[in-house]
Parts: C-alpha cells; structure tokens; sequence
C-alpha cells in the first residue's frame, strides 16, 4: 500500500525505534526464514524469535497443538535451538531486512534469564522480550509471572545484565495484571508486552482425555481478544512506560482498538498460521484507517479512546 508522504506510522518505544508499529509475535514466526517466501520482511516493524533459552530444548510431546473454536491451544513446550545457535545462524540471516530483532528469552531459573542477557547484550539484536510465563524451578514450578514479587525478582535481576531495551512479556493467567505490570515498571522494565496465552484445555470427548499430551495449554487466536484489549487498556491506566498489545488481532481493525486502548504498538500471533500475510495486512489496515480519518501521525491514535460517560 502507498501512504501519502506527510502520514508518520513510526514509534519510539523506550528506545526501540520502529518504522511501523506492527511486530511478529515470538513462538508463532520462527525466525523468519519460513515467512520470508511469502512476504518481505522489510516491511515488518519488527520480529519478536522464538522464545529462546540457553541449551537447545525439544520441547513437550505431541499432540502439542489443538484446534479450538476462534483459536488454538499449544503446549509446544519452547521447542528451540538454544541461544547460541541463534547467534550463530539466525542473527545474520534476520540482519539482511530492515527490521528490529527483539529476543525473547526463557528459562526456569533466575540464573538462567541472567546469563542470557548477559549473552544477548552483546549481540546484533535491538531488544530483549523476558517470557516469564516459564516456571521458576527454584520455587516449586511456579511461573515467575504469577505474581507481583515473582516479575520483581526476575525483572530487576535480568536488568543489571541487558543495557537494550528490556521488554516484560505479562501472562494473564493472574488475578489482577496492573498488580504485574506495576511491579516490572519499578523493577527496571522498558516496556511490556501482553497478553501471553490464557490456560485452557480441550477434551476429546470419545477418548476422555485431553487432546493435548500435556493436558492444558495456551489459548491464542480471535478468542481472546477482548480479554487483552481490556487487559492491555487497564495496564496503560496504570503504568507510565510504553505498552506492547497481542492478543487475536487478525487485521487492521483489531490492531486499531489496541492501539486506541494505549498501546504503543501490536505483535501479530496466531494469524500468521491462518494467513502468512497476516502482519502486512494488519499494517495496511492501520494505514487505510489512518487515511479514511485523516490523520498524519500513529499518536494521533494511540491511547486516544474515549470511554462513554
């Protein structure tokens, strides 16, 4: 899509200089390369890898991925190939477009999210993205997201080894997601990016068991839209750093009501498994929005609801 000249789609998000607000969301376009035979990775503001952690790591057991009406459960386990290899082989290969390279990170340690950053930092990439959905195996497999003190910890931690822009993944399988997104803002956070996946669970009825071999799993897709909106607009109330929305946008006018709620810019998911061109088409719906109402600038939408009295 050609934009008129004087339209700004660019955002600044602590330091994380985007040419468009659209990003591939982690876990759901690889590194790239697969994408790369069906669009032009230029045109992306950014791509958020894999989940990554330190060793190589096969991930859960099949079934790991279930269909579900508006979206699909996974327990893909973060199936990868460890850090160094991506430094080795997928940096350079990313490196070739004109987009932002965000790494995410996972472990089951504090340790673990520590030596990472402490790797990554160094590293040709632009930000690092903390998936804190992992559980803490220091603390009985609680996932370090889960509460306020647990997102404390690893955040502040992790931020005396990354100088880049730190970027909090916020899972919404918590009771109240200010609470989380308030306690990484103070322990050092750049940014935060939510939602995570919801837990859920499928049942094949004439077996009587889960689908899943790993009985629940994340539920991403259309489904859960109007949960992250809402989450994605009380965290935007409640903390002063730049917010990162996902959460089923499947097009334009999904990546717009995020946008409007607060957030800075949007991550693309599970679309992309439904429509390889789901992240251009989400930008061009931005921009033909941005057109039929006439505005020159992304701020001119972002945060600019106005609830009804």
């Amino acid at each position: 899509m050609v934009i008129s000249e004087d339209m700004n789609i660019a955002v600044d998000i602590a330091g994380l200089k985007l040419k468009n607000p659209v990003i591939a969301a982690s876990g759901t376009f690889g590194f790239g390369r697969e994408y790369s035979q069906y669009i032009d990775l230029n045109q992306l503001g950014g791509i958020s890898v894999k989940g990554l952690t330190l060793e190589p790591r096969q991930g859960n057991k099949p079934p790991r991925i279930a269909e579900t009406p508006a979206g699909i459960l996974n327990s893909v386990g973060l199936q990868n190939p460890g850090v160094h290899s991506f430094i080795e082989n997928e940096i350079p290969y990313i490196r070739q477009f004109d987009t932002a390279i965000i790494a995410n990170i996972a472990g089951n340690t504090v340790e673990d999210y520590c030596k990472m950053a402490e790797i990554l930092d160094d590293e040709d990439i632009d930000a690092i993205e903390l998936n804190v959905s992992c559980p803490n195996v220091k603390a009985g497999c609680v996932a370090f997201g889960n509460n306020p003190s647990g997102i404390y910890e690893i955040t502040s931690q992790v931020r005396k080894f990354c100088s880049k822009p730190l970027i909090v993944k916020l899972t919404p399988n918590v009771g109240d997601i200010r609470e989380t997104a308030k306690a990484a803002e103070e322990a050092g956070a750049d940014a935060l990016s939510l939602i995570n996946t919801i837990l859920g669970m499928a049942i094949d009825i004439h077996k009587r068991r889960p689908i899943l071999a790993n009985n629940m799993g994340g539920l991403s897709g259309p489904a859960v839209k109007p949960v992250a909106v809402r989450m994605v607009y009380e965290v935007c109330q409640t903390v002063k750093i730049p917010v990162i929305g996902m959460g089923g946008i499947s097009n334009g006018d999904d990546a717009v009501e995020f946008l409007l709620a607060g957030a800075s810019a949007v991550m693309v998911g599970t679309a992309n498994f439904v429509n390889p061109r789901a992240c251009i088409d989400v930008l061009d719906g931005i921009k033909s929005y941005m057109l039929k109402h006439k505005y020159k600038s992304i701020y001119d939408i972002i945060g600019a609801l106005e609830l009804n009295q």
